[in-house]
Formats: structure tokens, sequence, C-alpha cells
């Protein structure tokens, strides 16, 4: 967006005409700048959900919804997921290009090496209920972090921004299994600097002090553009706010059930139908108007063809499931079948309701040994890195202003105050 602006899109308001300039990114849609709107013709535009506003220049995550596509820093997520770890990724979100060998050494080390948190932490947790909901833990240990590291709080200064990225990178897993271990009331297991990342979560998760746990590491979903958590990182961090409140934020707008909780939705409803033989008459309620039975785990509000999450999520769900022994899972069967007549069902088509990552993830975690409420949690961990790159970019941009959408208002206009005693 460098080159100097030469198209531009007119507005006309009654008998009057306003000219915005149109920007052009590498690739995607253009977009009218409107920012002058409001000086030039005193009205807002309305858009709620800002499904067709542009908040910000980005250089991170390109997704092209209709054609299926998501792009790390312009590489698509199937090769990375297969050629490359979770690191790596997460080396490409915050650096921009794909570390050498040298890099991707030093980057695991100074991650791993950072895994610990401080002792006085782990009393955090024991202010909590144990039947409290892991989530509602991460965003309350997340936030304190700022009370914890006081010396990476400082936005204005890169050394320490770089220091909070990796410390967030490294802490949020470890506080997680935390998070998971006290609610089921077993010992915490702190980190081994001897396992990579993606071990060392697992190992903290399921080890036990009285036995040796096998571990099998799989990969991740870092980063989803601007999606409802992104974007609440964003405006909290255009504030001003240090860097772990900003990621507590995006924790906590993850956490709704639109969001983050879609997949668990979609497992409920795997357990609905309960049998391949029960999906006709499931497909049929779906169809129906007049039945409130959804499909849930179909269908994306950006992509509008096969979520190629997706398409990665399926393959790991068939090999966990053949690692843990739960090959012939009834589920799956279910989730197979559904799929398939969705994928040939024109009522399906027409509407662009294709398989999304929630579809094969909840069953994948599920066979994992994760209780559904630690779902989200894990989509917390995977992301972080995602968060944390994109408040980094928004802090180093130039243009960057505190968020502050506008309003329709719809209120009773201004009247005046009725003493209590003359109200009716």
């Amino acid at each position: 967006m460098d080159a100097p602006n030469t198209k531009t899109a007119t507005l006309t308001v009654g008998n009057k005409t306003y000219d915005f300039p149109i920007q052009s990114g590498t690739v995607g849609p253009d977009v009218i700048d409107i920012a002058k709107l409001y000086a030039q013709s005193g009205m807002f535009t309305y858009d709620p959900g800002f499904t067709s506003t542009a908040s910000c220049q980005s250089k991170i995550t390109y997704i092209d919804g209709d054609a299926g596509v998501l792009e790390y820093r312009g590489y698509p997520i199937e090769q990375l997921a297969e050629n490359g770890d979770f690191l790596e990724t997460c080396y490409l979100l915050l650096y921009g290009e794909l570390p050498t060998a040298a890099q991707k050494k030093d980057f695991d080390y100074r991650v791993i090496h950072h895994t610990m948190i401080h002792e006085q932490m782990a009393r955090f947790f024991q202010g909590f209920r144990r039947d409290a909901h892991p989530m509602a833990v991460m965003v309350g240990c997340v936030g304190a972090l700022a009370a914890f590291y006081h010396d990476s709080t400082d936005i204005n200064d890169p050394q320490q921004r770089m220091i909070a990225s990796m410390r967030m990178i490294a802490k949020v897993p470890t506080l997680a299994a935390m998070a998971y271990k006290y609610t089921i009331g077993q010992p915490f297991v702190y980190p081994k600097n001897s396992l990579s990342f993606a071990e060392n979560f697992l190992h903290m998760c399921f080890a036990v002090p009285c036995e040796e746990y096998k571990i099998n590491p799989v990969m991740a979903d870092a980063d989803h553009e601007q999606n409802a958590s992104t974007s609440t990182v964003r405006i909290a961090g255009s504030s001003g706010a240090n860097p772990f409140a900003c990621i507590a934020a995006g924790i906590a707008c993850l956490w709704g059930p639109a969001h983050g909780g879609a997949n668990e939705a979609a497992l409920n409803m795997l357990y609905g139908i309960g049998k391949v033989e029960n999906i006709p008459d499931f497909i049929r309620k779906v169809k129906d108007k007049n039945s409130e039975v959804r499909l849930m785990g179909f269908g994306h509000r950006v992509y509008k063809n096969y979520d190629p999450r997706a398409k990665i999520m399926q393959k790991m769900c068939h090999a966990v499931l053949k690692e843990t022994g739960h090959g012939d899972d009834p589920m799956l069967k279910v989730a197979l079948e559904l799929e398939k007549i969705a994928l040939h069902d024109e009522y399906f088509i027409s509407r662009k309701l294709y398989p999304n990552v929630d579809f094969y993830s909840g069953i994948t975690l599920k066979a994992m040994g994760f209780p559904t409420s630690m779902f989200t949690v894990l989509f917390a961990v995977a992301r972080t890195v995602g968060w944390i790159s994109q408040w980094s970019e928004m802090i180093e941009d130039p243009q960057q202003k505190i968020g502050r959408p506008r309003q329709l208002y719809t209120g009773v206009t201004s009247r005046e105050y009725v003493p209590m005693d003359k109200r009716k």
C-alpha cells in the first residue's frame, strides 16, 4: 500500500457528492478510506459486526473465504502444518519470515526456557473454587502476569515488547495446564526443558508423579486474521494497556460460545445424533424451517468454501483416534457420514454450509483426553502467538489510534428532568 492512490470512490447523498481514496492491498478486496467521512459530511457509516469494514492494515494473516484460503505471512496453512512445527509458525508470525536452522534453534531455546512461571503464581490458583471454569482461571492468571513481570510492560520499548511476547508464548501453556490440573485435583506438573513445546504442554496436562506419560504432540491453529478475539486484543492495546492485559482480554472474548466455544456445540450435536442411521432424520429436521435443530460445525462467517483448517483437522482427527485406540469411535462415523451428505446435498451446497474446523476439533480433543471445558483453553494456547503478533504490529503502526467505534443512536431525544413528586 505504499504506491500513490489514483482511484477514488464517490458517495452521493442527495445533491452532494464526496470523494474518498481507494486503498489496495497486496491481495484481496480494495478498501474505501472513509476516515474523513464525518468531517466532510457529518455522517457515520453503519456496519454491525464490521462485516464490510477493515479496521487496520496487517501483514500477518490473509483469508479468502470464498476460495477457502488461509495464509500466514503468505504461506498456506496446509504447508505449514504438514512441513513445520508450532514454534516455527510462531517465529513466522512474529518476525515475518521462516527461520533458518540457527534462528529456529535459538527461538526454541528462548521459548522453552521461559515456560516456568513465578512460584507465587501457583498460590494464585488457590483463590479459585475447584469447580471454576478453566477459562475464568485463565483470564485472571494471564492478566496477573503483569503483576509479576514489571520489566516487560513498557509498550514503547521494543526490547520489552519482545520479552513480553516470548513470555506469553511460553507461559500461557503452563498456566493452561495448571488450570486443568487444578480443576481435576491433581498436582501441578512443572515444565521440562528437554521436551518440545507441544510435548511439554501435553506432559504438564497429563503426566502424574507416580508414572511415566507417553507423549504424542500435535499442532494447533495459531492465528485467524481480524476475528473477534484478535480485534479485542487490538482494541485493548490501542489504549496503551500492557500486553498481558491485552491477551487476557482476548481470552475473555474467545470464551464466548459464538467464538471459541463452537467446537463444543458441534461435539454435542454429534452426541445427540448418536448413530449413522439417525442422520436422515436429523437432516430432515435441519431442513425444516419450523424445527429448532441446527447444524453445528458447518458454515463460517468468512469461509464460503471448505475451511482449510478443517482439512488439516480431519487428518489429525484420524491420526489421534488411531493412536488413542478410538478408531471405531461412533462419533467419527457419524461425522464422516454427515460430512459426506452435506458436501453432496444441494440444500447445504447452495447455502455454502461446508465443514469448518470446529466439526473435527471437538472429536480430536475429546479423544486426547481433554474435557469439553478445556477446549476453549486450548484454542487460547494456540492463538496466543497470533494475538501477540497482531498486538505488536499494531503498536508499531504509525497510524495506530485508540479504538473508538461510533454508533447509531436510537434512544429517547433530549428531555427535561421531572421531579419525583410529579412523575406518573
